[in-house]
């Protein structure tokens, strides 16, 4: 835990996707909200079927839903997506002439029905 997904309108031609992927990783293993690196889990999506707003204009997004085990307060969970917003700031860029969203979303996993095992390789 965490497990951070992120989509990206498949308009953005240079979205590096892996090189966004490690800064966040990094970023949120820095916040100290997370026992350890390793317990960061992100992938990406890019949505070749879609649509901001009703426009024919140029548009384009990227979006971060970073999933938590519950229990953190509402000020942790705000400095979270704001952690995470601000990687996107960093790191993706509009292409000449096209309207970018970038948002951030923190949503709640319940403890009780989350599962998970850890597999080591095998020597």
């Amino acid at each position: 835990m965490p497990h951070l997904t992120l989509e990206y309108s498949a308009n953005l031609k240079a979205f590096d996707a892996a090189a966004t992927l490690l800064a966040l990783n990094e970023s949120l293993a820095a916040s100290g909200h997370f026992a350890v690196e390793i317990d960061i889990k992100s992938r990406c999506v890019r949505r070749d079927a879609f649509l901001v707003g009703t426009s024919s204009e140029p548009r384009a997004f990227v979006h971060a839903t970073l999933s938590i085990l519950s229990g953190r307060t509402p000020e942790t969970r705000r400095a979270l997506s704001e952690r995470v917003l601000s990687v996107l700031k960093a790191r993706c860029g509009a292409p000449s002439g096209v309207h970018l969203q970038l948002s951030a979303q923190v949503v709640e996993i319940e403890g009780e029905s989350y599962a998970k095992v850890s597999i080591e390789p095998a020597a």
